[in-house]
Parts: structure tokens; sequence; C-alpha cells
């Protein structure tokens, strides 16, 4: 071997001695964040492991170890029962979303329908009334529109009787005032 090609295999054999070091605090990062049940993401284990993210994206292997102990659920010293995961954790905030929207809902409707029973009262409690329902007064004003149009009708009625009286009132005065006239000697 020449000196060269000497110094580029020391060079590689010190580039794998780094990377195994670096692959070694991450593992070793991860056992402790499984013991202590710390934070498993990318960027926390990369912090206490003492490497860049890139070399964790650059290692699939490692990369898959790491998302695959924050999919897990994680072990709480001193406790005992299930653990929390992050996916449990967004499961619980969606189903407490989704919660919180059916009572939103709910508080609209039992509001609305306190302010109706509310007006009802104060309606009743004014001396007003209580108010009508919609269809009875919808039949009481087709009731007193036909009621005005039958009015309407029986005036004009005696509109046109009023109208021929006085047609024949004139008539009849007229041929009392003729015969006045044509009698002369009538005392007066």
């Amino acid at each position: 071997m020449t000196a060269p090609q000497a110094t580029v295999q020391a060079m590689l054999e010190g580039r794998r001695a780094d990377t195994g070091r670096r692959r070694q605090r991450v593992l070793a990062a991860l056992a402790e964040a499984a013991k202590n049940g710390t934070d498993t993401s990318v960027a926390a284990i990369a912090r206490r492991a003492g490497v860049d993210r890139t070399f964790l994206y650059r290692h699939r292997d490692l990369l898959a170890q790491i998302h695959a102990q924050a999919a897990e659920p994680a072990a709480t010293p001193g406790r005992h029962g299930p653990a929390v995961s992050r996916a449990s954790l967004k499961a619980d905030l969606a189903a407490a979303d989704a919660r919180t929207a059916r009572l939103a809902t709910r508080v609209r409707r039992l509001e609305q329908r306190l302010s109706e029973v509310l007006g009802d009262q104060v309606w009743r409690e004014s001396g007003i009334g209580g108010p009508d329902d919609s269809e009875q007064l919808k039949a009481r004003i087709t009731t007193l529109e036909q009621q005005l149009i039958d009015l309407e009708l029986k005036l004009q009625e005696r509109d046109d009787d009023l109208a021929a009286a006085r047609a024949a009132n004139r008539e009849l005065m007229a041929q009392l005032n003729r015969q006045a006239d044509r009698s002369p000697n009538l005392p007066g």
C-alpha cells in the first residue's frame, strides 16, 4: 500500500469509528429515554446523543428505532398500568374535540329553547297574553278577510238600493211638481 492509500484508509477507518461511537450514543440515548419515560422524538434523541438530526436521517435503522419507540407506550418509573403514548394522546385529543363540538351544539340548542321559554313567560306576565299560534292567526286573518268581502258586497247592494230610491224619489217629486203646475185653481 502506498502512502496516499494508507492515509485514505486511515481516514475511512476513523470515519467508521466516529460513526460507530455516534451510533452507540444514539442507542444509549434511546435506552435512557425508554428507561426514564422521556420524550423519544428525533430532535430529543439527537440532542441527548450529541449528534445532528441529519445523522439520524442518514441512518434509517436508527430512525426506525426512534419512531418505533415513540409509538410504544412509555414506561413511567414507579407507576403501574398503561403508559401514555403520542398516538394515545392524539386519540384522546380527537375524542375531546369531538365531545366539545357535540357539547357546543347542545348548549346552542338549550340556549335557543331557554330564550323561547323566557320570551313566552315575559309575554304572558306582561298582561298582553301569550303569543297565538301562527296557524290560528292565519285562520283568523282568512275569516276576517272573508267578512270584509261580505260587508263590502252588502254595502254595494245598499248603495245600489239607495241610488234606486233616490232616483224613484226624484221621479215622484217631478211628477208632483208637474201636477201642481197644471192645476192652478188649487188654493194656495
